[in-house]
């Protein structure tokens, strides 16, 4: 005759548990493919491969389509000392053929003088979207993204300083 073990159900599940980890660690020892094996090489791009892969300002493309340029713009931006510059970013996005008059850009500093921790800059794209970029202390890195304009064909909310230079 067959004696029953009545098992507490926690400790029955427990050694469920245990018997499932150890399965699964014993799976790692099994044969397979040589974890030594190194991967295959890849090739490394020449330097006229690499500047040709940067994003190309596309004056009848979309938002979407010219988000990479504009990111790019503001990278190269923000990894210089004129990070903190409203002014460096609009100038540029002008050099890389944005159009200025589509463009605004918040204060660089506080209303007491501070470096502002965050500064924000958009490039109002057609009738519907907007390129925006924010940099700062408060990011740590640049932001971009294509967003619906507001009213008014407005990318930014609140006050923004002129592009008068």
């Amino acid at each position: 005759m067959l004696r029953r073990t009545d098992l507490p159900p926690a400790r029955a599940a427990g050694m469920l548990a245990a018997a499932t980890a150890a399965l699964i660690l014993l799976s790692g020892c099994a044969p397979g493919s040589d974890p030594s094996a190194s991967p295959p090489p890849t090739e490394t791009p020449s330097p006229a491969e690499t500047e040709s892969a940067a994003p190309e300002f596309l004056p009848d493309g979309t938002a979407a389509e010219n988000l990479p340029v504009f990111t790019a713009v503001a990278e190269a931006v923000w990894a210089t000392d004129m990070k903190g510059a409203g002014r460096a970013y609009i100038d540029a996005l002008i050099d890389a053929g944005f159009d200025r008059a589509a463009m605004q850009v918040t204060q660089d500093q506080s209303t007491v003088g501070n470096q502002a921790e965050s500064l924000q800059f958009s490039v109002r794209w057609g009738e519907d979207d907007c390129l925006i970029g924010q940099v700062g202390p408060s990011t740590g890195q640049v932001v971009t993204a294509v967003m619906p304009q507001l009213a008014e064909g407005r990318c930014l909310v609140g006050t923004t300083r002129p592009i008068d230079w």
